[in-house]
């Protein structure tokens, strides 16, 4: 490879791509024209006289010198954010904390570091996914998210500190006129046949649909097919009434109009919460954060996991963990 002097920026598109093997979603990610990622790509090949991708209609994968150059292109841009770190200080910036969706566990986390840090600004971001937002995490655009961890690219959870937060009861969303609808509860075994909307199609929740798929292979439950991304409450309430689909959720998830939230049950299938920042972040905000995590956890129980409940394992060991 020729030496040269490579622009950071342009090992940034390369690592988006990299990781996304995509370079329409990769260019969404940076938010960049994909023309414009495209030249980087281009002129980063020419800079090293290496091809790092091969292309075609179908797919992205990257070429040995590719993979080659991936860890090292991380390695500079985790040097350039430490150099630029190194010289501000940390509480003179905002720390950007990703809810995904208003009015549930992760608010009151926030609103408690809050007024444990309140010379800090701690200011909420509503990404409603952690697929997504873990990308947006390790490109500096976020700094905590929270989530289910273990539905994360092992690669790109390696680059992550992960703390538990909680254990959530998982819910279905039903329309009023469901036939479960009047029942305080549902159990498992009811939702047997039933086509149930678990964010298939959706590509900034991933994890979410991963989840929801191990739980229904076990009880012969239908994953929905793809519905239109709906932005806001009342287009998630007029593209799921247009559906008829229930929906599946977790205990704590916002009042809908026209629709009742039901405990699952027999057994209690557990969605598990983590909050998750960049290894090596430091921020009095973040530690706030982790000291509201404890204390929220701690007295009101979200780490003592129900009795007769369901978890998959590689998610009940990454609850174990502690970075």
């Amino acid at each position: 490879m020729a030496a040269t002097d490579t622009d950071p920026r342009i090992l940034r598109a390369f690592v988006a791509v990299a990781e996304e093997l995509h370079f329409t979603r990769a260019a969404a990610r940076l938010y960049v024209a994909q023309q414009a990622l495209s030249r980087d790509i281009r002129r980063l090949e020419r800079e090293l006289g290496r091809e790092l991708f091969v292309r075609t209609t179908r797919q992205v994968s990257l070429t040995p010198d590719g993979e080659r150059l991936l860890p090292y292109a991380r390695r500079v841009l985790e040097a350039h954010t430490a150099l630029r770190a190194a010289f501000t200080d940390p509480a003179d910036r905002p720390l950007l904390v990703d809810l995904n969706t208003d009015g549930m566990t992760a608010a009151r986390v926030l609103a408690r570091a809050r007024e444990l840090a309140p010379d800090c600004e701690l200011m909420a971001r509503f990404e409603s996914g952690l697929t997504w937002a873990a990308g947006e995490v390790l490109a500096g655009r976020l700094d905590v998210s929270f989530g289910r961890a273990a539905g994360l690219d092992p690669a790109v959870l390696a680059r992550l500190s992960v703390q538990p937060v909680r254990y959530e009861p998982m819910a279905v969303l039903l329309p009023g006129d469901h036939p479960l609808a009047g029942r305080e509860t549902v159990a498992m075994s009811d939702l047997a046949g039933e086509t149930v909307y678990a964010g298939a199609g959706n590509t900034r929740t991933r994890e979410w649909t991963d989840l929801a798929s191990m739980l229904f292979a076990e009880w012969d439950i239908v994953l929905a097919p793809p519905a239109p991304l709906a932005v806001g409450v009342a287009e998630f309430r007029r593209v799921m009434t247009k559906t008829g689909h229930p929906v599946l959720a977790v205990a704590g998830f916002p009042p809908l109009l026209g629709a009742v939230l039901r405990p699952l049950v027999r057994p209690v299938p557990l969605s598990p919460l983590l909050m998750v920042w960049r290894k090596g972040l430091d921020h009095p905000g973040l530690s706030a954060l982790r000291a509201a995590v404890a204390e929220l956890a701690g007295s009101e129980g979200w780490l003592e996991r129900p009795p007769n409940s369901w978890l998959p394992g590689i998610d009940a060991s990454l609850m174990d963990r502690r970075s």
